[in-house]
This record gives structure tokens, C-alpha cells and sequence, in this order.
């Protein structure tokens, strides 16, 4: 594993920013991506000054891996280092050296999220989306945004700053939006014209195009969740209902983050619909994969 743990550090010394000027998230070691042997376990965020560390499987060699990284960590004036066992269950997080802050941030573009190094299941904050993120903010200006999946509503953080008129977040989760509703006045936007919907999507579509047509539909569910979506299954009944919810030029944001579907999962899909495919929003980098379609795929389709 010495091997390993060299690598490790190299690719950390190589992709870390001085925690005493960054703000910004950035992941600085994706093991998940398969571009690193034995390491495919592991991956490492820099929140500012603060490291963390995500395990998603056991391996025998955790504990100099994990050692490694802190040492790292303390010689590069580090202030925090937590850890987080995914492969737990239920999941465990804590700090292995330092404080952590009562009020965490992911710094992102200018925006600012609440996050929670220290919860039991994820941070609150997904930095693979930046790039979702960034194209929502660019292509917002005075459009009706719906945000399905919305979960603590980082894409309407990016649509009202980017000058959208109006954004209907739609979750089932009432706690996640409480968080997206703290995140937008993180960001100084007034929640007028910011909808908060606590329904299941697949039952709640008369609801929905209460508030239609929207000009921009964003979808990003999750893979599996047990009694209300399952992607294979579900992700076509969204998209036959679009037509109905979207203005005659609209937008489509799909997203897919289930490894063992490929883009042409949601090719087939939309090939059912009024929606052509435009273009697949790249990844950000440092989130590189080995088998670019077992990674995130944004794919954006416009309404012919």
C-alpha cells in the first residue's frame, strides 16, 4: 500500500489550495472515478481550511490512508480534518483533528450553502453539480424555473441570481427545503416569487402545473429512493408530463447520477418526447472518471 499512500499524497499536494486564501470547494482526490488502484474507496474534499475525508467501502489499508491524509492535513495548516465511514450503517462522521465551526459553509462561485460535515447520511451540499449549477445560473435571466428533486435547492440559490422571475422547488423532503429556504437568504435573495413544494413528484403533477409553464425544468433525482422513486422505472412518467408543464421553448436540464446507466438511458427517454438532446453539460474536473458514463451525466434538451 506504500505505493498507494504515495500517490495519495501527491495527488493531494498537487490539487490542494492554501486553506489560509480558499473558500471554494474542491475535490482533491476522487478515488470513486477508478483512476486510482486500491483507492477507488476514498475520496477527499477541501471545504477552505477544513479537509474531509469519505470512505465508501472498508479496505485494509484505512488506517494508513487515513493517517496519511491527516498528516498531510496538519502539515499544510489544515484547521479541521473530519472523517466520514459511508460504509457504516447507519454511516459515521467526526473529527479527527481540530474544531469544526457551529455554522459550516460550501463556498461555491460566489454562493454560499450550508453544510454538515458531520451528518450521518451526506454534507447537504453536492459539489459534482457545480457545473449544473453554473449553467443554470447563466441561462435563468427572467425565465420560470422548475426544480424537481430540489433537496436543499442549490439550482434556485443559481436561477434567482442568474435573474430568473419566478423558481418552484419541488421535494419530499420538508427538512431539505427548510435548508434551501436557509440557503437562499445565505445568498440575499428574497423568497418572493420562490416557490417551496413538499410533495412526492409522481403524485403531485395537478399541483404542479398549477404553477406551469415553466421555461427551464430542471430533474435530478435520486437513484433509488425506496417507496417513491425508482429511476429506471419512474424517470419516464416525469418526462412524459413535461410537455404539458413547459412553454413552447423550453429547456431541459435531465440528470442521472446512477452508475450503471449510461447517457443513452436518458437518450431513449426523451426520444419519446417533444425534446431533442442540445448537449451534455462536461463534469467538473475534479471529478474525473476512468468511464466518463458511469459519472454524473447532465444531458440538456430543448423543446422542438
Amino acid at each position: 500500500m506504500g505505493e498507494g499512500v504515495d500517490l495519495l499524497r501527491s495527488e493531494l499536494a498537487k490539487n490542494c489550495v492554501d486553506p489560509a486564501i480558499s473558500k471554494d470547494h474542491t475535490r482533491v482526490f476522487h478515488g470513486r472515478g477508478g483512476l486510482f488502484n486500491a483507492l477507488e474507496h476514498l475520496s477527499v474534499d477541501q471545504f477552505g481550511n477544513i479537509l474531509h475525508i469519505t470512505l465508501f467501502s472498508q479496505n485494509e489499508s484505512e488506517a494508513s490512508t487515513v493517517q496519511a491524509i491527516l498528516e498531510f492535513a496538519k502539515s499544510k495548516n489544515f484547521a479541521c480534518t473530519t472523517l466520514q465511514k459511508r460504509y457504516l450503517k447507519p454511516p459515521t462522521s467526526e473529527v479527527l483533528h481540530g474544531e469544526l465551526p457551529k455554522e459550516l459553509y460550501a463556498y461555491e462561485n460566489g454562493m454560499r450553502f450550508r453544510l454538515d460535515l458531520l451528518s450521518n447520511q451526506n454534507t447537504l451540499y453536492f459539489g459534482d453539480m457545480k457545473n449544473g449549477r453554473d449553467f443554470v445560473r447563466k441561462n435563468s435571466l427572467n425565465r420560470r424555473v422548475l426544480n424537481l428533486f430540489s433537496y436543499t435547492c442549490g439550482f434556485s440559490v443559481a436561477a434567482k441570481l442568474g435573474g430568473a422571475s419566478s423558481v418552484v422547488n419541488v421535494d419530499m423532503s420538508k427538512s431539505a427545503l427548510s435548508v434551501g429556504k436557509a440557503n437562499h437568504a445565505l445568498n440575499g435573495i428574497e423568497t418572493r416569487g420562490v416557490s417551496f413544494l413538499p410533495y412526492n413528484i409522481l403524485k403531485s403533477f395537478s399541483g404542479i402545473k398549477k404553477h406551469a409553464p415553466f421555461d427551464l425544468a430542471i430533474i435530478d433525482p435520486p437513484t433509488l429512493q425506496r417507496g417513491s422513486f425508482d429511476v429506471q422505472k419512474d424517470y419516464i412518467k416525469i418526462v412524459k408530463r413535461l410537455g404539458e408543464l413547459t412553454s413552447s421553448d423550453a429547456q431541459v436540464l435531465a440528470c442521472l447520477n446512477a452508475t450503471h446507466l449510461s447517457s443513452e438511458f436518458l437518450l431513449d427517454l426523451f426520444s419519446q418526447s417533444e425534446f431533442e438532446f442540445v448537449k451534455r453539460v462536461p463534469n467538473v474536473e475534479g471529478f474525473k472518471s476512468k468511464d466518463d458514463q458511469s459519472s454524473l451525466k447532465v444531458l440538456l434538451f430543448k423543446k422542438a
